[in-house]
């Protein structure tokens, strides 16, 4: 069976995903310095665990990380290491006031200790295993008043495209949650210390995310399929990240899907039919594997509309796809639209990069603007090589993770698949 190693397995984000883990039967390493830790395996083994063991060690020890490699040896090869541990900073002093020990602790746990510990793991990862770092939206934005906690983030994402680009045989992504109803956050609520409705203030979906939609988006980062999304950064944060509205956004009275809800996937056609033939084929074929018996069902669409665009129309292609999708589903669905990363023949490659970033930003406000009546969009940029044959049965485990159940709070992303230079650099 698969081997993962969790770190800050203890409780939040860390425990759900081991207990989902242990629900597909992986091997179950779990890493924490709390003492409850000792407590996860039992609960890792009724789920299904084919084993779990638990490391009681601080991270930021490089004779504790040393002695686990060691452990390490002597148990089944990795096939995922996930770097979930993590501390912020709420004593609310600025830096400019800050003694050297709040923030080097910070620092060293948050951004040092995850290359450590991929260090110490490295000989006992198999040769496709996957990395997952745990980073956060305050790493794409500066959070002041919480010391070295957004510097660390963001340098977290950097390491992590840094390190898929030393090791390609590897799938080394970053998932960045966004606001999540933890322990902590659950007792600050409780407390009367935190209004909901200015928690999710800036929340276009209206809610906050349970531990266990972070969990789930853990568990697909860690599985083969995940590794056309090597280097990449996954936001899940119910569109927070994508949010440049000045106004609060609404409370959601919607109760999200339970994430086993079966999909029912169809496709929104384009103007390319080898594209379209090689989509209606996967699809038939994988329909079986994925029948739903009775009962509710998340409605998802697959867009190839902006694939093969009339010269210089990519903009309204995005614009027309989304109409027709919200023309069709009144609420509670899903669109996934999928972009040409490179210029098409004829079309200047910085004209094609212009009408590409706006149809990003497109895709964004799209989001922002559907997120009331539970609709969510994403897109997907692919080389053409992606887009018909083989290639297309292979984007299929992630089309359905994204406009399935498990990734409700993930909307107005647009993920560059493509390997191209073009698209990443113009």
């Amino acid at each position: 069976m698969p081997a993962v190693l969790i770190t800050g397995a203890a409780s939040g984000i860390g425990r759900a995903a081991a207990l989902q883990f242990a629900q597909q039967g992986w091997d179950c390493l779990l890493v924490d310095i709390s003492p409850a830790i000792a407590e996860l395996p039992q609960h890792c083994l009724a789920q299904g665990a084919a084993s779990a063991q638990a490391f009681a060690l601080d991270l930021t020890d490089a004779q504790a990380l040393a002695e686990l490699g060691r452990q390490l040896a002597e148990l089944p090869a990795l096939d995922a290491l996930v770097n979930n541990a993590g501390i912020s900073d709420s004593s609310g002093r600025p830096l400019s006031g800050q003694a050297p020990a709040q923030w080097q602790r910070l620092l060293r746990l948050n951004l040092q200790a995850p290359q450590a510990l991929f260090d110490t793991c490295l000989p006992r990862l198999k040769p496709d295993a996957r990395v997952v770092n745990v980073s956060s939206g305050a790493g794409h934005k500066a959070i002041p008043w919480r010391g070295l906690y957004s510097p660390s983030k963001a340098g977290l994402i950097a390491w992590s495209h840094s390190l898929a680009q030393r090791y390609p045989q590897l799938s080394v992504s970053t998932l960045c949650p966004g606001f999540v109803r933890t322990e902590l956050v659950q007792g600050l609520m409780d407390a009367g210390r935190l209004a909901l409705a200015d928690a999710v203030a800036k929340i276009p979906l209206g809610r906050l995310a349970e531990p266990e939609e972070m969990a789930a988006a853990l568990v697909f980062l860690a599985q083969p399929q995940a590794h056309v999304l090597s280097g990449q950064v996954l936001s899940v944060d119910g569109g927070s990240g994508i949010y440049g509205g000045s106004s609060r956004c609404a409370l959601s009275t919607a109760v999200p899907a339970p994430l086993q809800t079966p999909l029912h996937l169809q496709l929104q056609a384009g103007r390319d039919a080898a594209c379209d033939g090689a989509w209606l084929q996967a699809l038939k074929a994988d329909a079986p594997a994925h029948a739903a018996a009775t009962g509710e069902r998340c409605q998802g669409v697959v867009s190839t509309q902006a694939l093969a665009p009339a010269v210089g129309d990519l903009l309204e292609a995005v614009l027309n796809a989304g109409q027709q999708f919200a023309a069709t589903h009144a609420r509670d669905a899903s669109l996934l639209l999928l972009l040409p990363a490179s210029a098409p023949q004829g079309v200047p490659a910085w004209q094609h990069q212009t009408a590409l970033a706006a149809a990003r930003m497109l895709v964004a406000t799209l989001a922002c603007e559907w997120a009331t009546q539970g609709l969510r969009i994403n897109a997907l940029l692919l080389s053409p090589e992606q887009t018909t044959g083989a290639a297309v049965a292979q984007l299929l485990p992630l089309v359905r993770f994204l406009t399935g159940a498990q990734a409700q709070f993930v909307t107005g992303q647009s993920l560059d698949i493509s390997g191209s230079k073009e698209s990443q650099h113009g």
